[in-house]
């Protein structure tokens, strides 16, 4: 089986110290943790609106790219990139926080709508909906009306370490999806068993 086909892996987040270490930015996390593990340094990109660095990984090219354009306007940055590039939306893959999903869990998919999710709304309007994304679950808070500050809070510790695994383990299968492609990469995290949120258990702080 050939591997996956990409040029282009992009965090959704939000930039600044104040955002770092919530929620909403385990996309970011994952781009940090591929780049430190296959020698990548991001820099300040003003014609991109993000930062961007390049590696390479089991002899493939790639670029990565953080927007900091802020989440609702991160297709922008991305579409900017694709441009210079000639990237098509096939061989991006975006890495985002995923409600739908308990702390713990990765999933790979290629396709489909936002789901509510105002990064990939942004990314769909520039990019369509074509590109490959890595979502790391989040959990949700159990009410509509409280997302927006959950996202925007750190998880509680237990959480957060389970977030932290997944992004690890995302990380473990990137060289494999890039060489045996998408269906085995899937099958091994889509197996993973995954943690259940504990009563009580949330992040603190402002939203």
């Amino acid at each position: 089986m050939s591997g996956l086909a990409l040029r282009l892996v992009v965090g959704l987040g939000n930039p600044g110290p104040e955002y770092a270490s919530t929620r909403h930015n385990a996309g970011f996390w994952f781009v940090d943790e591929v780049a430190r593990r296959h020698g990548g340094r991001l820099k300040p990109e003003r014609r991109y609106g993000g930062d961007a660095g390049r590696i390479t990984v089991a002899g493939v090219d790639l670029w990565l790219l953080k927007p900091m354009t802020y989440m609702n306007r991160s297709g922008s940055a991305i579409r900017a990139l694709c441009d210079y590039l000639q990237v098509p939306s096939s061989e991006v893959l975006v890495a985002h926080d995923e409600l739908d999903l308990p702390p713990g869990t990765v999933r790979l998919k290629r396709g489909g709508s936002a789901g509510g999710h105002n990064g990939l709304t942004d990314t769909i309007q520039h990019m369509g909906q074509d590109f490959w994304r890595l979502r790391f679950g989040i959990g949700h808070p159990g009410d509509r009306d409280e997302v927006i500050g959950y996202v925007l809070r750190r998880a509680a510790a237990e959480e957060q370490k389970a977030i932290d695994e997944a992004v690890a383990l995302a990380a473990d299968e990137f060289p494999p999806l890039l060489v045996e492609g998408a269906e085995k990469v899937m099958n091994r995290l889509h197996a993973r068993p995954t943690r259940t949120r504990q009563d009580g258990e949330d992040g603190t702080g402002a939203g």
